[in-house]
């Protein structure tokens, strides 16, 4: 088996054990996998992009399907609206406390991944985090990965000032390490 096939089913285990355990915490507080993921966001992402349109963008489903999640959650009191001062059809998602409750019981969801991932020595995890900052920038590049929010797409990253990383938001150079996969301050480049 040639390498590059050897790093793809590795990729797809390691996608199955993110599956397999967002279910497992879905099972035990009665909801769906996809509704974990709609609340991690939330609690992690700025108002703005927490309204149903990105969240369709973000995860890859149709509006629907995440209109569906969210009717739910907010059912179970898990997410509530914030409604726009100027349209009352239009909205973003919050947590009430009991959402920020449920969080606080999921948010270690992915500690046997993150338990390994520690182990590792520097040079293995700089490394691995600069694989995949890079993967998903270039699968965005392709439209594979419809959002992505890394420095490499951002309007302030500048990588051409002597080969380094450079942030003009923040205005310093950037180690590998300091690179952003989600950045809250990310601006489409």
């Amino acid at each position: 088996m040639e390498l590059h096939s050897k790093i793809l089913t590795g990729l797809e285990r390691i996608s199955e054990v993110f599956k397999t355990l967002l279910w497992e915490k879905a099972k035990v507080h009665g909801i769906s996998p996809i509704q974990i993921q709609i609340l991690l966001f939330v609690n992690s992402h700025r108002l703005e992009l927490c309204n149903v349109s990105h969240l369709a963008k973000e995860f890859n489903v149709s509006k629907p399907t995440i209109s569906d999640a969210v009717k739910v959650l907010l059912k179970k009191e898990l997410l509530e609206k914030d409604h726009s001062p100027t349209d009352n059809r239009r909205y973003n998602l919050f947590l009430p406390s009991k959402g920020e409750q449920l969080i606080n019981s999921i948010n270690d969801y992915a500690f046997p991944v993150s338990e390994e991932i520690q182990g590792m020595n520097k040079q293995e995890s700089e490394n691995l985090f600069a694989t995949i900052s890079k993967l998903i920038y270039q699968l965005n590049q392709k439209g594979v990965i419809q959002v992505q929010r890394t420095c490499y797409g951002c309007r302030f990253y500048d990588g051409n000032k002597s080969d380094q990383h450079f942030c003009n938001f923040l205005n310093k150079k950037l180690k590998d390490q300091e690179i952003k996969i989600d950045c809250a301050d990310f601006e489409k480049g």
